[in-house]
This record gives C-alpha cells, structure tokens and sequence, in this order.
C-alpha cells in the first residue's frame, strides 16, 4: 500500500503533490494532515508550510478500470469501459472500434487480460473482487457457439457410438459444454489431459 508525506504552501497544494507522485485520484486515498500552514510573525518569520500524509486506498474495481486505461493507451487504441455489477463478479464491458485484438484466438487475450486484472486490482485490497472482461457481448455468442457444438457433437457420439473428442479448452469453455449437455440422455462427458491442453471428451452412454 503506497503513501507520501509532502508539504506545500496550503494544504490542498500539498495534497495535489502527493496525488501527483502517487498517480492516483482523491477519493483514491485517506489524506491525514500532519500540519497546518501558519503564516509566523508579520506573514514572514517563522512561516510553516502544510504538511499531509495521503495513503492509498486499495479500490479494485478503480483500479482494473484504470489499469485497464493504461494498457489501451500504451496500446493507442480508444476503449469504452461500461460496468455492469453482478452477483459475485463485476462485469467490464469493453466498447470500441476494431478490438479483435484484445479477443485474440478464441478468447486467450481477452482471458489473459482478465487474468492480469484480476490479480493486479485486487492486490492488497482488503475484500477481492472478481472481473469479467467482455468485448462487446463476444463471451455470449461464444457461449452460445459452444452450446450448439456441444449438442451436434453429442449426436455424433450418439450416431457412431464412439466418443468425440474435442480439441483443448478453457476451464470457463470446458464448463460452457459440461453444463450443455448435464442432462443429455445418450451421452455424457468428462475432461481429460493438463492444462493447457486439458480436453472433453464426449462419450455415448452404454
């Protein structure tokens, strides 16, 4: 947790210097003033400059939204970041012109940024909280894309009685097609393999 102590020659002078060094916002901190500022004899002998104490706050949902805004501006491309607050989890929507580049191949950026948001905005924070990072609904239709192969694929393994084995996924992937087909009655599945190439294999039921 980072805090300065920093003089000035009012008190919100000193503040904005500590704010500075900091990099961080005011409702961002807890601001503790060590001294006031005193003018001295005749405004001149003895004069005393503030002197205040700002720590850091540890807010992670401020903080992945600002880590966010870093990233896209060391990246020089212009992102929205609409949250949504949902039971057990923040949902960051990711809004802007042409960010195939943040999804990557079937979603290993975007689960990569989320993993990186996750751990660095909750890092000494007092209650953790979690992060979903989304670009503009993508999470949904690849839901929906996984739910539909999983059924066209568990008619295969019915048809051919043999299992269908699929190619490497994400845990969060792997749960999509698990929860599909739970309680499908001709087949059932199971994961198999280590990460990062753990896979589901979907076998007929005898």
């Amino acid at each position: 947790m980072k805090e300065v102590v920093k003089r000035g020659k009012t008190i919100e002078e000193a503040i904005e210097a500590a704010l500075r060094e900091l990099g961080l916002d005011k409702d961002e901190t807890e601001i503790e003033v060590l001294e006031e500022p005193s003018k001295g004899l005749f405004g001149l002998l003895g004069s005393k400059d503030a002197k205040v104490k700002v720590r850091e706050i540890i807010n992670p949902g401020k903080k992945a939204i600002r880590l966010l805004k870093e990233i896209f501006n060391h990246m020089k491309i212009e992102v929205n970041i609409e949250t949504e607050e949902s039971e057990g989890y923040t949902k960051l929507n990711l809004i802007g012109p042409d960010l195939g580049i943040l999804i990557g191949r079937r979603g290993d950026t975007l689960d990569a940024l989320q993993y990186y948001i996750n751990l660095a905005a909750n890092k000494n924070a007092e209650k953790r909280n979690r992060f979903v990072l989304d670009v503009e609904g993508y999470r949904q239709r690849r839901e929906e894309t996984l739910s539909k192969l999983a059924h066209r694929l568990a008619d295969k393994a019915r048809r051919k009685g043999k299992d269908v084995v699929l190619e490497p996924m994400n845990p969060h992937e792997r749960r999509v097609i698990h929860t599909a087909l739970q309680n499908h009655r001709d087949v059932f599945t199971y994961s198999e393999g280590e990460e990062p190439f753990r896979k589901i294999i979907i076998a007929p039921k005898k």
